[in-house]
């Protein structure tokens, strides 16, 4: 054989290896067919987001994950997917589902993600509803069911995070399975460790650099109750309805003690200037509020969508007593603002789980590795935050000056957004943010998730 023949006899075999490892690559499954082949899930919708391809997928989910073959329900979630290779984020509302939008870890690492909606939260609850079957456990189960199915597709790291009750499901997640992801970022996270002991109305007291502000909602809480019969006829006007509360008054009782809780969660110090004053007319204490907490939120249609958090709150989570001081002598309901008086009482309470939390933050901060939390100076929430201990490996906490429950990696100050930037980085093995990618000024959930009055 010359060397002629040789040379073409070798380019043919070359071209047929190209042309094989071509035919390899488009036969590559689409990744819709991979998430369609996953057992138990399917494929609810599907859509665009940027570059990204986006899914809406149910999986079936043991209503009790002790007795795997019992009743099975479908919980909802939601996939934004850029490619198999990049890391994976794997985002805990602690509510509904909301949208695909990336979490700020996920446009830091420029990866997927996966966002939960939790059990209970409809359409995502078993029925009939067994309510002893929704505990953090349960919930860790489902979340880790959600990893072991689709670490089969997507082998990079994997990174978790959260907001407010979703910062928390992402803690607890990990108590259960440490392994199942490689670190975690929540934000503003509460951690009520011991509920009847609480440094929430104090903190609220004290909160933000003018004295003055607080003692003029205080006023205002004072005004609306010296005045509640004119703000209950204005409410029932509206259609608004109270069973759930058994009247008007006592859910305006809740709302009034609310209300300095829920300024300081979402506003700002240069917001003081907008509180009214003494003497202010029911028309501007009206549209303060209506601004603040809103009129709507404390009805029957405003908590019905919350009942699985209150339940929550209720038997596991814990919640802020709220404090009473101002409007001790208005009151004709005290010790309402509770957990209880959001639910319905045909669902019924167990027995407060005191240790639940105990275990949580001993894990936190004994056992704990590659955890990050961002906390609000001003924000309420982070009154009680996660602490590290001296267990805790490899993990950093930070607070943002004046933040409120917004706070996020965005707005730390510079030194400390860099080395949270770096270690988000680390952890999920990416050597560099895309540009722009802290550039997004946003809460870390949606308004709606943030509004609950204990998340």
């Amino acid at each position: 054989m010359n060397r002629l023949v040789r040379s073409l006899l070798a380019f043919g075999l070359a071209s047929a290896q190209v042309v094989a490892t071509a035919a390899v690559v488009s036969a590559a499954p689409d990744i819709k067919d991979r998430i369609a082949a996953i057992p138990g899930v399917r494929i609810i919708s599907e859509g665009t987001s940027g570059t990204a391809r986006t899914f809406v997928i149910g999986i079936q989910q043991p209503a009790d994950h002790r007795k795997p073959r019992g009743l099975q329900f479908e919980q909802r979630f939601s996939l934004l997917h850029k490619a198999e290779s990049k890391p994976m984020v794997l985002h805990t509302s602690g509510y509904n589902l909301s949208g695909p939008s990336p979490s700020e870890p996920t446009r830091l690492v420029d990866g997927n993600q996966i966002s939960v909606e939790q059990r209970f939260f409809p359409p995502s609850r078993p029925a009939p509803a067994d309510w002893d079957d929704l505990n953090i456990w349960q919930a860790a189960n489902d979340h880790h069911r959600i990893v072991l199915a689709f670490k089969k597709i997507y082998g990079a790291k994997w990174l978790s995070t959260g907001a407010s009750k979703g910062g928390m499901t992402s803690i607890y997640h990990r108590r259960y399975f440490p392994r199942d992801v490689d670190a975690t970022i929540a934000y503003v996270a509460p951690n009520d460790v011991v509920n009847d002991r609480d440094v929430y109305g104090e903190f609220i007291r004290k909160v933000g650099n003018d004295p003055t502000c607080n003692r003029r909602l205080e006023g205002v809480q004072r005004q609306i109750l010296q005045n509640r019969d004119e703000f209950v006829s204005r409410l029932e006007a509206r259609g608004y309805t109270y069973k759930q509360f058994g009247n008007a008054h006592k859910a305006l009782e809740i709302l009034v003690l609310d209300t300095p809780f829920t300024f300081w969660q979402y506003g700002t110090q240069e917001q003081c200037a907008l509180v009214p004053g003494a003497g202010a007319s029911v028309d501007d204490l009206w549209k303060f509020i209506d601004s603040t907490v809103g009129w709507d939120f404390y009805t029957d249609a405003g908590v019905a969508p919350y009942t699985a958090y209150y339940y929550q709150a209720g038997t596991q989570l814990g919640w802020p007593e709220a404090d009473e001081s101002a409007v001790r002598d208005l009151l004709r309901y005290p010790g309402s603002s509770v957990p209880r008086s959001m639910v319905s009482p045909d669902i019924k309470f167990p027995r407060f789980d005191r240790s639940a939390m105990r275990d949580i933050d001993s894990w936190v901060r004994y056992q704990g590795s590659r955890l990050l939390f961002v906390n609000g100076q001003n924000d309420p929430w982070s009154a009680e935050p996660f602490r590290l201990g001296w267990g805790t490996r490899d993990s950093l906490s930070y607070t943002v000056p004046a933040g409120n429950h917004g706070a996020n990696i965005a707005k730390l100050p510079e030194k400390e957004r860099a080395a949270a930037t770096a270690a988000v980085l680390r952890w999920a093995g990416v050597s560099a943010a895309p540009v722009g990618a802290l550039a997004v000024d946003e809460g870390p959930d949606s308004l709606d998730a943030l509004r609950a009055r204990r998340g």
